[in-house]
C-alpha cells in the first residue's frame, strides 16, 4: 500500500475564493442597479410622464475602481420632488392657505416649458387677469382676448372688439390630491430579492 500526501496551500485557496466572492458580489449589485434603473425608467414612461423625467433616474455602483464584497448600488432621481409626487400621490395646499392656479392650455408655456403662474403670464401677455368666484368646480380666473391658432390666449388686435372673448386661463382649487402612479418600492423589492441568486450564480461561475 503507498500513502501520498499533499499540502495545499489554504491560505492561497482561500484567497482565491475571497476574489471569486467580490468579483460575483459586485456584478451582482451593479447587474441590479441597472436593472433597476431600467424598470423605474420603464414605469415613469409608462405612466404617460415622459422620457425627460424617466431619464433623471440615474445609477451608480460602489466602490468605482474594485469589486469587494461590500459593494453597493445607489440608484437616484435627478429630480427627486417631482419622482416623490408621483410616487406618494400627495395632498397638496397652496403655501399661503388660498388658492392653487392651475393653468389652463389656453395659458400656453412659461419659459423653458415651465407652468406659468398668474403674475408671470400677465406680465409676458398684457393682458389683466380676472377673478370669476364660483359655487360649484374650481373658480377662475379669465382674460379678455383671443385665441390664436394654436388654442393660446392672446391679446386682440381688433379695434371694434371682433373676436374678444373671456378666456379661463387659470383653474383656482384650495387644494388637489395627485394621483398615486407610480409604485417604485415594487421594483426595488424585487432587485434585492434577486440579489442572493445573482451572487450565487456569479461566485459558482468564477470558480469553473
Amino acid at each position: 500500500m503507498k500513502l501520498k500526501l499533499e499540502i495545499t496551500d489554504i491560505a492561497r485557496l482561500m484567497q482565491a475564493e475571497i476574489a471569486a466572492g467580490e468579483k460575483a458580489v459586485s456584478a451582482a449589485i451593479k447587474d441590479a442597479g441597472t436593472g433597476l434603473k431600467t424598470a423605474w425608467r420603464g414605469q415613469i414612461s409608462g405612466a404617460g410622464l415622459g422620457p425627460r423625467l424617466a431619464r433623471t433616474i440615474r445609477s451608480e455602483t460602489y466602490p468605482k475602481a474594485r469589486p469587494s464584497l461590500n459593494a453597493a448600488a445607489l440608484v437616484w432621481s435627478k429630480a427627486p420632488v417631482i419622482i416623490s409626487a408621483h410616487d406618494t400621490g400627495p395632498l397638496i395646499r397652496s403655501r399661503g392657505g388660498l388658492w392653487l392656479a392651475i393653468p389652463t392650455e389656453a395659458a400656453g408655456k412659461g419659459r423653458r416649458g415651465k407652468r406659468p403662474t398668474p403674475q408671470k403670464w400677465e406680465a409676458r401677455t398684457g393682458l389683466k387677469l380676472r377673478f370669476i368666484p364660483r359655487r360649484t368646480g374650481p373658480s377662475l380666473l379669465v382674460a379678455e382676448g383671443r385665441l390664436n391658432s394654436k388654442g393660446r390666449a392672446v391679446a386682440s388686435r381688433s379695434k371694434t372688439g371682433r373676436g374678444l372673448t373671456s378666456v379661463p386661463i387659470f383653474l383656482l382649487v384650495r387644494q388637489v390630491k395627485l394621483r398615486k402612479r407610480l409604485d417604485l418600492a415594487r421594483e426595488a423589492e424585487r432587485a434585492v430579492n434577486g440579489l442572493p441568486e445573482k451572487i450565487v450564480a456569479g461566485w459558482l461561475d468564477g470558480k469553473v
